[in-house]
């Protein structure tokens, strides 16, 4: 067992150096070796999921966990302290992640740590501790930053101002008007079920997942059409 451990580290960490495992095909890799994965969940290919024991291992469905993503089951402090006092003592636990979890860039969660549903974890952050459902946390440590509640209300405010930013610095940095094309994350602003057939080159049922049958029952636009919201942002 001891071998195949080595043996399985070795072949994954070569098959990634020679990218050979693209995105399903990694996730059907961690599977394969006993961890569970639900459905709908991205792991990026250059993640490094420790399988060494993967009864341990359980990560939710709608799950994005983004490139440098590490998952560790065991440490490695009784590799120094067996020289010291002549025995080892092996360090392991369970790492669970819940449902519609995200994670920005190099996120690292530790060995015994819980993160629960509808969490965001912030780029370079080390998880430690449980995280709870629901919130935003980051750094290193991570905490809590903000409940995902409080974090939509900021968002509410700020991606309009952001969006108006992003039109200017087109035009700016271009000298053209803004295409409706590049505003493919930006399109609520002036799209809704009323107007959304005049936009089918956006990639709207896409973006919004398993919500876009609640955004066409609820979302209703800020701006009359793409044209209006360049004219609110370039004046």
């Amino acid at each position: 067992m001891f071998i195949d451990r080595i043996r399985f580290n070795y072949i994954d960490k070569l098959l990634k150096r020679l990218n050979i495992l693209p995105e399903k095909e990694y996730i059907q890799f961690l599977k394969y070796h006993g961890i569970f994965i639900g459905e709908n969940t991205y792991i990026a290919p250059d993640s490094v999921v420790d399988f060494t024991r993967p009864s341990l291992v359980s990560i939710g469905s709608n799950c994005y966990l983004n490139s440098g993503f590490i998952l560790l089951t065991h440490d490695w402090v009784a590799g120094v302290m067996r020289h010291i006092y002549g025995e080892f003592l092996n360090s392991s636990g369970r790492v669970k992640i819940g449902n519609n979890v995200g994670t920005g860039y190099n996120v690292t969660i530790l060995k015994g740590v819980s993160v629960g549903d509808n969490v965001f974890i912030a780029a370079n952050s080390l998880v430690n501790k449980d995280i709870p459902s629901n919130c935003i946390v980051g750094g290193s440590p991570a905490r809590i930053l903000c409940s995902l509640d409080e974090y939509r209300q900021k968002r509410l405010i700020q991606h309009e101002r952001e969006a108006m930013d992003y039109a200017r610095s087109i035009k700016e940095r271009f000298h053209r008007e803004p295409k409706v094309e590049e505003f493919y994350e930006e399109f609520s602003l002036f799209v809704d079920s009323e107007n959304e057939d005049k936009y089918s080159n956006l990639p709207i049922a896409k973006q919004l997942g398993e919500g876009y049958f609640l955004w066409k029952k609820s979302h209703k636009r800020k701006f009359k059409d793409f044209d209006d919201f360049i004219k609110s942002a370039l004046n």
